[in-house]
């Protein structure tokens, strides 16, 4: 029977990757792969995480399941992380889910379970996992456009246009923060404007907030879809911890539902219980313990916080560093928009020529799109990246 399977396209980050494995250059450059690095280009164990660990291992009396939901001291710890005291907490509810795109593919069913017939509107560009899910789930999409490919900023007149066109029902995905792989981000006038759509369209949104702490800080990279909550009848919230914890194979999430109402709230609650029964039936524990304890004890959350405002003034550094570079380099300031992106990814608007000629004379590896992962490059090597870069235009 499995001579009738379809062969399946290669990833082309997983493909990039086996690439950049297999050159033998020595002053070979990764700025692919999206795993947040230091500057020795090792992806460490937060201390807090340690030291969580640490006490798990000596509390932890059993191996016991977990319940449908997850553990629900985690789910309300990643609620107040990121809704903070916004709403009344008896209109969320919320799952643990294996990772950020768990989350997602859980929010995903419960989309099509409450209105199969809604059209998920995502950006362009956007992360490739949201389109591939959805078109796995037979889920219809629309884009809109959300990057201007020659001032590298967000195209928000374009954005708005193409959202008149959405219908009542749809759902509207939007990025947190940090979006990838632009990272352009909208401003707090814009989140008004696009909350202003939702209700006049009757629309709801889903927010992807996978890198809360990389663009301005803890509460300021919420502080738009705070905003938002406030305002709509209804929301997703879909969180990972992959990044902001640095628990990436530990698969740490959590689906969150707004409603407008205590009663709809329950019903999303025991559909998403259902979900997770149907889909791995116990979300994974080991991840989501450790965040919960850190986020429960004040002397780990203040560690925690602390080792991630680090992490997030060393790639704004790392920004500013390059963007210097490259003005510096090309004579020009095409580039400045580097310093105004914020996490781990900017697109630097090269073609895929450009991409191609700095990957096989250069040794610099980054997405055929130019994305590049900020935190991938090491201070030491921004003016041969910035070098590299004004020679191939």
């Amino acid at each position: 029977m499995f001579e009738k399977l379809m062969t399946q396209p290669a990833d082309n980050i997983m493909a990039l990757m086996g690439i950049f494995a297999s050159d033998k250059r020595e002053n070979k450059i990764d700025l692919g792969v999206g795993v947040y690095k230091d500057r020795t280009g090792n992806t460490p164990i937060m201390g807090a995480v340690k030291a969580a660990e640490q006490q798990l291992l000596d509390s932890q009396a059993s191996k016991s399941y977990v319940g449908l939901l997850g553990s629900l001291g985690f789910v309300d710890e990643i609620i107040g992380l990121t809704l903070g005291q916004t709403i009344e907490k008896t209109r969320i509810v919320g799952a643990q889910a294996p990772g950020g795109t768990g989350a997602l593919h859980q929010l995903f069913l419960l989309i099509r379970a409450a209105n199969p017939n809604a059209t998920v509107w995502i950006s362009t560009p956007t992360w490739p996992n949201h389109p591939a899910i959805l078109k796995h789930l037979g889920l219809a999409t629309q884009s809109y456009r959300y990057f201007n490919e020659i001032t590298c900023q967000v195209d928000f007149d374009s954005m708005k246009n193409d959202l008149s066109q959405a219908k009542s029902g749809d759902i509207l995905l939007l990025h947190g923060c940090c979006h990838n792989p632009t990272g352009a981000n909208l401003v707090a006038s814009q989140w008004d404007e696009i909350t202003n759509i939702c209700l006049q369209k009757h629309i709801t949104p889903l927010i992807d907030i996978a890198y809360q702490g990389f663009g301005d800080g803890l509460e300021q990279d919420v502080a738009g879809l705070r905003s938002m909550a406030l305002r709509v009848p209804d929301m997703m919230l879909a969180a990972s911890c992959s990044k902001n914890f640095g628990v990436y194979r530990d698969r740490v999430g959590a689906a969150i539902v707004v409603t407008k109402e205590r009663s709809t709230a329950k019903l999303a609650e025991d559909n998403l219980k259902s979900l997770n029964r149907l889909t791995f039936s116990f979300p994974p524990d080991h991840g989501a313990a450790i965040v919960e304890l850190i986020l429960t004890d004040t002397n780990l959350k203040k560690q925690w916080s602390n080792e991630l405002e680090n992490m997030r003034k060393g790639m704004l550094s790392l920004r500013l560093s390059l963007a210097e570079s490259l003005k510096d380099r090309t004579k020009s300031d095409r580039f400045d928009f580097v310093a105004n992106h914020r996490g781990m990814f900017s697109r630097l608007g090269l073609s895929k020529k450009n991409v191609e000629v700095l990957r096989e004379e250069y040794g610099i590896y980054m997405i055929s799109d130019s994305r590049i992962n900020i935190a991938g490059l090491q201070a030491e090597k921004i003016d041969i990246l910035a070098a590299a870069v004004s020679k191939i235009l």
